[in-house]
């Protein structure tokens, strides 16, 4: 009998590979994924600590989980819970400690030890098995194959970080940087493509640090080496730090057809004194440099952004700068954020912390400059023939929805036929976060596929 696994996935776009992944290694232990929480075997709770409070959350979700488990006991089955992600990296025995009927800790290098640690976990007679190690051997060497259920896929590439921004958890959490090796990498990514994946988002800390343990090669020759494969027609690459961006990284945008025109760039702030005190290891100067130069070799290209706003000792000429960037930079989407000290970093520990309320202020003063700047894009967009990969069904009967090279979600009415395909669409309709479109005229399905001969 199929026993029922419910993830609940919190941050960011590598935590959802995880969560397919520790699926994927489950699904080959009896488990199948489920959506209703109240009737799981299992629930995992796969934790971000990028966000603010992102501990309390956690036991705040864990206490409704608490009543489920309670629940189900009292009915004659049982329940296992497990916390995994960052917040378990970091929080380890102190969940533990606060909820002992917790069955099952890990951190984010020890997922593919999940069968050994239930086993662990129901001969334990209810004392929670712990496992936040890093361990020696790549959890990659120890996975199944993906089973993607989308014709977007997110690939793990690089995981970790050694920049050590001042207000950052995640060295600490992930570790120290690493790469895995070009031919794992391709080897996985065929296998999507074989599965009807059309678009891989290549994930890391820090991905344009990747680095080949071979041969040295970086991002660049890695993204040439995935072009080559059928059935591939788009490919991203996200989370990206301002100093790693390579001459042949930013060449490989205007030689790679399937690179999408779109780039995540996080900034942090326009100013270069707070840059520094945020040890980001490069100013402005360099930021616009470099957008300069990927803009030379692919004038199409659009960019988003992160911001945090408030960082300790930002002055108002600071503030000003960061809404000068973003206006003259005009990026089509951004993620801002108000900053809020993490617990042993070294910003948290910095003097002239900002007001909350003035926090609150100058988040709200940088988004209309960012909404703007996005909504001049998406009107923009009215009119212009775009390729559109569809991915999902709307919610009006006979609609389809899938993104556009800018990350945009386009809404169609368009027959279930066009699922997983790259279609031309015509946008007619223009709103604040999405396009709406019809589907043009000379549309077949198959634009900007590669189909094997």
């Amino acid at each position: 009998m199929v026993k029922k696994l419910h993830i609940k996935t919190f941050g960011c776009q590598m935590n959802v590979y995880d969560s397919g992944r520790m699926g994927d290694v489950l699904a080959h232990h009896g488990y199948g994924l489920t959506i209703d929480a109240d009737g799981a075997d299992m629930v995992i709770l796969n934790t971000c600590h990028i966000r603010e409070k992102a501990a309390e959350k956690l036991y705040s979700e864990l206490g409704r989980f608490r009543i489920l488990k309670d629940a189900r006991k009292a009915a004659g089955k049982t329940t296992l819970i497990a916390v995994a992600g960052c917040v378990a990296q970091a929080e380890g025995a102190e969940i533990m400690r606060r909820a002992p009927f917790v069955d099952i800790v890990l951190g984010p290098q020890t997922y593919h030890r999940l069968p050994e640690l239930i086993a662990r976990a129901e001969r334990s007679a209810g004392d929670g098995v712990l496992d936040i190690e890093f361990p020696p051997e790549s959890k990659f060497d120890h996975l199944p194959d993906a089973a993607p259920t989308s014709s977007a896929a997110f690939l793990t590439i690089q995981e970790g970080c050694d920049k050590f921004c001042t207000f950052c958890v995640v060295p600490y959490t992930r570790g120290a940087e690493y790469s895995r090796p070009i031919a794992d990498i391709v080897a996985e990514a065929r296998l999507l493509c074989a599965a009807g994946v059309a678009e891989i988002t290549l994930l890391g800390q820090n991905v344009n640090a990747y680095r080949d343990g071979d041969t040295g090669a970086g991002l660049g020759p890695l993204i040439r080496a995935l072009d080559d494969i059928d059935g591939l027609a788009r490919l991203r690459y996200m989370t990206s730090h301002p100093i790693d961006m390579d001459d042949d990284l930013i060449a490989a945008h205007g030689e790679v057809d399937a690179l999408m025109p779109f780039l995540h760039l996080p900034v942090q702030s326009g100013s270069d004194a707070v840059l520094a005190r945020m040890n980001r290891r490069h100013r402005i100067d360099d930021y616009r440099r470099t957008i300069d130069q990927l803009m030379a070799a692919r004038n199409d290209l659009k960019l988003s952004s992160d911001f945090i706003v408030g960082f300790p000792g930002e002055s108002d000429k600071d503030f000003e700068a960061t809404l000068e960037l973003a206006a003259n930079i005009g990026f089509i989407q951004a993620y801002s954020f108000k900053y809020s000290p993490r617990p042993g970093t070294p910003a948290a520990a910095m003097v002239d912390q900002v007001p909350e309320a003035l926090k609150s202020e100058r988040l709200a003063a940088l988004q209309d400059v960012l909404n703007a700047s996005q909504r001049e894009f998406n009107e923009g967009c009215d009119g212009r023939v775009m390729a559109v990969l569809f991915d999902r069904a709307g919610r009006k009967d006979g609609q389809l929805v899938g993104r556009s090279p800018y990350m945009q979600p386009v809404h169609v009415m368009a027959p279930e036929s066009l699922m997983g395909q790259v279609t031309d669409v015509v946008i007619t309709e223009t709103n604040a976060n999405s396009l709406g479109g019809e589907l043009a005229a000379t549309s077949t399905g198959t634009s900007q596929r590669k189909i094997s001969a």
